[in-house]
């Protein structure tokens, strides 16, 4: 089980190289309050100086610190590595530099933290990756924070707090985490800041250890017992009291080695009972056996993970294609493929179904059976014709005789203005075909034609060409929909089969009137007619002056018996002509927008794209990949092979390694 740690470490190498951290893996993550001793503790486990020091905030960045076990220098010489030093570490940043001086290390954090977060202790979240080898350290992967701090100093934000405990919480939220939080033994446990932190995502403990640092420096006559026993607060995964080295220490150089002899010491003499379960051996010990332990346990989620996270990347990686080798060939790919998916959105057989509104083939219809069929049949055919309209064509059709009979002319000249009303809603009718066709084009472009969208400039000249082309189609559909209309104006074919006789209406229209209310009607039209003014305007009194230039004002009358029964043939008989070429036009528009639009377009797409697009001189530049594109596909082949090469690795654990 010794071996799941690097494990960890190299599978933590391979996601850092693409830059992203998808997959949250096992870590220890220390937090505490600055100048809580985390440093010290961090550089008792390694066993050599290495971490900035100083007053104040000093940690500004997270340090990602992977501690690996290797053979002593004598054990190592026969190895091809050539590392002749007995401990040595490297940066992720630099990672073909190799520092044997710990010194140097200490440096280059201090370098490193400056290029990111300035000279002036302002802090970043982005964190450095350091990796020591020692024959002297546990396999480990700890992350050090910054402290957290209250007031800010420097060219720190005012928020400086609030941007420490969010970077905090980042790290330590992951559930795959352990928190190791730092309190030294010298303030009150119940105000520590870092227990705080760590219970807001771990609030059963099941992830925290705490560590009581700074034992030496309690008041004179009191001691940490309690606390170290779990009294006060307890503690899941244990609390471990160590002894850290005094700024003394630190000046005069004293060795980590000393530093361990002096803790072992303290702690016989004031915890002996505590004294093999404290210390910073013993703490090293404990954090490499919990996180073997917590990555045994969060190993079967690992693998999922990875197998997830491969297969969705293999898709991504499939969809965004291969790099353009046979222009020609693409060129025709995509053409046919865009041109074969408009159609069959057209017909209703595409792969990518819309199930939010209608699309395609299906609004077309709606349009034509619902919308325009609807808007017709709601047009009244006597709509804007009045009973004095019908009376004055009449008498305009007689001239200066009195008619006997209904005269045909006034009927043609009404039912044509009825027909006429019918233009309107057909030609948009034709608009909302072409609207619907040009939204088409965006519903291939978006689900149908993925490839597609690889090449901006090719998408952008396809729908340039589709356009033009319904643009064209539009106005002659627009002309043989008014010719449609022009040709019923042209002819009134009032020996249509299903037109009902002239004749006929008149006797039904008299049939409903007796014989002795016919002579009586006829006597008082005849007395009415002396009476009344013609058509419905005033005639000159006798003795009043006559001004020609005057303008007739109507004067509103009851109608006479003759006028109402004139007026009743022609509007039946206009109700039943319109009602006949509205069946005509409702049932011909349809077919001339399939025709001479839909149809047109469906069968001249593909040959009307291939013979504007493909061209060798235009081949190139249609077939440029757009930056976000090539970008992408990088990034996810990147991403794809860290996947594969973190699944060989976790492949390499065998269950016998597990136990």
């Amino acid at each position: 089980m010794e071996t799941l740690i690097p494990i960890i470490n190299r599978l933590q190498e391979v996601f850092l190289t693409v830059g992203a951290e998808i997959i949250q893996l096992p870590q220890i993550v220390v937090v505490g309050s600055q100048s809580s001793g985390k440093s010290s503790v961090l550089e008792s486990l390694v066993g050599r100086d290495f971490l900035p020091r100083g007053s104040g905030i000093v940690t500004r960045r997270p340090l990602v610190l992977q501690l690996v076990n290797v053979p002593p220098l004598a054990e190592r010489r026969l190895q091809e590595n050539g590392i002749k030093a007995d401990e040595w570490g490297t940066f992720l940043h630099s990672k073909n530099q190799i520092f044997t001086d710990f010194l140097e290390i200490r440096k280059e954090i201090e370098e490193e933290t400056e290029r990111s977060s300035g000279d002036n202790k302002g802090i970043s979240p982005e964190p450095i990756y350091l990796k020591i080898f020692s024959p002297h350290v546990l396999n480990l992967t700890l992350v050090d924070l910054p402290g957290i701090t209250k007031v800010p100093v420097g060219d720190q934000p005012e928020d400086i707090e609030a941007q420490v405990q969010e970077m905090i919480l980042s790290f330590i939220s992951n559930p795959n985490s352990l928190i190791l939080s730092v309190s030294p033994a010298n303030s009150d446990l119940a105000t520590s800041d870092a227990l705080k932190l760590a219970r807001e995502v771990d609030q059963d403990g099941r992830r925290t250890l705490l560590v009581v640092s700074k034992l030496d420096l309690m008041d004179a006559g009191t001691d940490a017992l309690e606390v170290l026993l779990g009294r006060v607060i307890p503690v899941r995964l244990g609390i471990v009291g160590v002894v850290n080295r005094s700024q003394h220490d630190i000046n005069t150089q004293k060795s980590i080695e000393d530093t361990a002899r002096d803790e072992q010491a303290f702690l016989q003499r004031h915890y002996p009972s505590l004294a093999s379960r404290c210390g910073s051996r013993y703490l090293a010990r404990t954090l490499s056996r919990l996180l073997m332990h917590h990555i045994r346990d969060c190993l079967p989620e690992l693998k999922r993970r990875v197998t997830v996270l491969s297969a969705q990347y293999q898709a991504r990686f499939s969809s965004y294609g291969q790099p353009v080798e046979d222009h020609s060939s693409t060129l025709l790919q995509i053409v046919t493929k865009f041109a074969s998916d408009y159609c069959n959105t057209i017909e209703g057989t595409a792969t990518h179904i819309q199930t939010s509104e209608l699309c395609g083939g299906a609004r077309i219809c709606y349009i034509f059976h619902e919308t325009f069929g609807r808007t017709l049949q709601s047009i009244d055919p006597l709509g804007g014709l009045t009973e004095l309209d019908i009376l004055t064509a009449i008498r305009n059709a007689t001239g200066p005789r009195p008619a006997l009979f209904v005269p045909e002319i006034s009927f043609e000249l009404l039912v044509k203005r009825q027909i006429k009303r019918l233009e309107e809603p057909s030609l948009r009718c034709v608009e909302l075909v072409h609207e619907e066709l040009q939204r088409i084009i965006q519903h291939c472009s978006s689900y149908s034609t993925q490839e597609l969208l690889r090449f901006p400039k090719l998408h952008d000249s396809i729908v340039e060409v589709v356009t033009s082309l319904l643009r064209k189609r539009l106005p002659i559909t627009n002309d043989m929909v008014h010719n449609l209309v022009q040709i019923e104006l042209a002819y009134i074919n009032t020996k249509h089969p299903d037109f009902t006789d002239a004749a006929q209406v008149s006797a039904s229209v008299n049939s409903q009137q007796g014989l002795q209310d016919g002579d009586k009607c006829w006597m008082n039209e005849k007395v009415a007619e002396e009476k009344a003014p013609v058509g419905g305007f005033s005639s000159p009194v006798k003795g009043q002056a006559i001004n020609l230039l005057d303008t007739a004002v109507p004067v509103s009358r009851k109608l006479t018996a003759r006028e109402q029964r004139d007026c009743e043939v022609i509007q039946r008989l206009i109700k039943c002509y319109f009602l006949i070429v509205r069946k005509s036009i409702q049932d011909s528009v349809p077919k001339t927008v399939m025709h001479f639009l839909v149809n047109f377009v469906k069968e001249r797409l593909q040959s009307e794209l291939v013979g504007q697009l493909y061209k060798q001189n235009l081949l190139q530049g249609l077939l440029i990949e757009s930056q976000d594109t090539a970008q992408q596909r990088t990034e996810v082949a990147q991403m794809l092979e860290a996947l594969q090469k973190a699944s060989n690795i976790i492949s390499e654990i065998r269950e016998t390694h597990l136990w």
